[in-house]
């Protein structure tokens, strides 16, 4: 699986957010609390749903304690009115690998592939930038059948263009 490489315009996100690790997964958690009031955000620019990760130091995948933001959110115009309880967020501008990935959403396979052979056979390195998964219309969670795009922050290596 190849994914395009292109870059990202600056997005402004409104949604929750919730601090959690790979060994204490809070997801299911974090959605079940943003989804009932995913309605009262106003000024959607689609019905696309984010789920991002930030990481306050680069991400690795061989520590599962490693902490990060988990986020919930909706792509708006503005940010005049948010929600109480919820934040807003400005997803900079930066280049991304975008994997578009059919499975269930509990199948980590992917990710395997993108760290382990995909990243370390690329022009590129891993950027520490938010990564995040878009959820359209085709995404339907646990199914085999669901469909999302991730988007993996990356440079490129030896600050070569490719």
């Amino acid at each position: 699986m190849q994914p395009r490489i292109d870059t990202l315009t600056e997005k402004k996100l409104i949604g929750k957010r919730i601090v959690m690790s790979l060994s204490n997964n809070k997801t299911g958690e974090l959605w079940r609390s943003f989804m009932p009031r995913r309605r009262e955000i106003l000024n959607n620019r689609s019905s696309d749903l984010f789920s991002m990760q930030v990481y306050d130091s680069p991400v690795d995948f061989g520590h599962p304690d490693q902490e990060f933001e988990k986020w919930a959110a909706v792509e708006v115009s503005d940010f005049e009115t948010i929600p109480d309880g919820m934040e807003a967020f400005i997803l900079k501008s930066g280049l991304y690998a975008v994997f578009q990935y059919q499975g269930s959403s509990t199948d980590t396979a992917i990710f395997r592939y993108i760290f382990g052979t995909w990243l370390p056979n690329s022009n590129y390195l891993l950027d520490n930038r938010p990564h995040f998964e878009v959820l359209g219309e085709k995404y339907k969670n646990a199914d085999p059948n669901s469909e999302e795009d991730i988007w993996i922050p990356i440079k490129p290596k030896n600050n070569i263009i490719p």
